[in-house]
């Protein structure tokens, strides 16, 4: 969950490899105070996002790998598969790029609702910032991916 997550918001293998680190770390540095596991869910999900989002801004001030890199190697796909398998491999492929191509706020939040399948509600206690925030957020950035899916994807519409 914790490196899944990472990645997503990061774009980068590497980068998500680090902030993993980084979280679980620390997770260790905060030893038993934590409590329920379910606590300890909630709390490694806030410290990803949060160096996730440290790791952009970073990355922003020196630019480094570009996203498409890691999709291959994180997703293994190296096209010697069947014509299904290849489509498959380019569809992920490309919206993983336009995920990453969506501004922080709303990536950090359609990941958090899509992937981690969190309601809104846990998302804004997550991130800190009302409800109203990041359904906005959410919306934004679902709107943002389809009209760039439609220009972008023509080709696997049928």
């Amino acid at each position: 969950m914790v490196f899944s997550l990472a990645l997503r918001v990061t774009g980068e293998y590497g980068a998500a490899e680090e902030v993993a680190q980084d979280a679980f770390l620390e997770l260790y540095r905060a030893g038993d105070g934590l409590g329920s596991d379910e606590h300890v869910r909630f709390w490694l999900r806030r410290v990803t996002v949060h160096r996730a989002t440290d790791a952009l801004r970073r990355r922003t001030v020196r630019p480094e790998a570009a996203a498409e890199e890691f999709v291959e190697e994180a997703h293994g796909f190296d096209g010697a598969a069947g014509d299904g398998s290849a489509v498959n491999a380019a569809v992920v492929a490309r919206l993983e790029e336009l995920l990453q191509a969506l501004p922080e706020a709303l990536r950090v939040a359609v990941v958090l609702r899509y992937q981690e399948e969190m309601s809104p509600d846990e998302i804004a206690t997550l991130l800190g910032q009302p409800v109203a925030t990041v359904k906005s957020h959410l919306q934004r950035g679902l709107q943002l991916l389809r009209r760039k899916a439609a220009v972008t994807m023509k080709e696997y519409l049928r």
